[in-house]
């Protein structure tokens, strides 16, 4: 099991500095991949944890964090695509993959706050075909010496694209959400399922869906990876009953991550959501001592 750490960078810390030692300190204490969320506006549940306070900008973070590390990867957890103008997106995110020496995962989304959608001229009825359209824009941009595209939101024809992912084809592309139409997408688009907030119950589900609708796009559903995003806390004693099965003592997480392992899930993307930072650290601490260095 591969195991991630989300950058605090959306709960409002005043000292910029702090978000990028969470992110180095990460991959000191062995995390394999530190994570950011995006939004654009404070808005909802958003205004509603931070009010004003800082939600510093996702690709900036990473990029940021990329330049003071050499080994962890490197994600978001999600992009909205539909805030995002794709070819613009593609280039960034090439850009960031090549002088990151090709360390980017793109998690990506379609949101669900409609106040942040319209305030940015969005269309949220047509958010899911947006997405649909800027996956399959970004890799043509990403794998063809000479891109063309001919799409409901976008054209194009004529143009060269530059520069071309370290990875290749590209990036990988995970896709979040767990509707029908984002299990849908995860099987015809995506290089991966990225949930959050799921019980291993609901995913053993859901990745049996994605498996069966893979199989009907004529894909191989083994290629198609599962990183899980969930909440983490290490506790000095056992815990039943809490929102997220990686709620627990050290004996705890190691039980459960197995159950994780066996219905198929890689990596899990792991996050303290609290403006702490010291509880931030001890946590990252105590995981990494108990469980990425602890009995194997």
């Amino acid at each position: 099991m591969k195991f991630g750490f989300i950058i605090p960078h959306n709960f409002g810390l005043d000292d910029p500095k702090d978000v990028l030692n969470i992110g180095k300190r990460a991959e000191e204490l062995g995390f394999d991949s530190v994570w950011v969320n995006h939004h654009i506006l404070n808005v909802g549940y958003i205004f509603d944890r931070l009010g004003s306070k800082p939600y510093y900008d996702a690709i900036t973070v990473l990029t940021w964090v990329a330049a003071h590390t050499e080994r962890v990867r490197l994600g978001t957890t999600v992009l909205v695509l539909p805030y995002l103008n794709p070819l613009v997106l593609a280039k960034t995110l090439a850009t960031v993959d090549v002088m990151s020496k090709g360390r980017l995962n793109v998690g990506v989304g379609v949101g669900a706050l409609k106040p942040e959608s319209d305030a940015l001229g969005s269309t949220f009825e047509t958010r899911g075909r947006y997405a649909d359209e800027s996956i399959k824009i970004m890799r043509e941009l990403w794998e063809s010496e000479d891109p063309e595209f001919d799409g409901e939101f976008f054209s194009f024809s004529g143009v060269k694209f530059s520069p071309k992912p370290i990875q290749k084809p590209g990036p990988p592309i995970l896709i979040g959400g767990a509707s029908r139409a984002a299990l849908r997408r995860v099987a015809t688009l995506g290089d991966g399922w990225h949930p959050i907030r799921q019980s291993i119950t609901d995913l053993k589900q859901n990745i049996a869906t994605i498996h069966r609708l893979a199989e009907e796009a004529g894909r191989d559903p083994s290629k198609i990876t599962v990183t899980v995003r969930t909440e983490l806390d290490v506790l000095d004693s056992r815990s039943d009953g809490t929102e997220s099965p990686m709620i627990g003592t050290a004996d705890q997480l190691l039980a459960t991550i197995e159950h994780y392992e066996e219905i198929g899930v890689s990596e899990l993307v792991l996050s303290v959501s609290t403006d702490d930072v010291e509880r931030i650290q001890r946590t990252q601490d105590r995981f990494a001592a108990q469980v990425i260095h602890g009995p194997s």
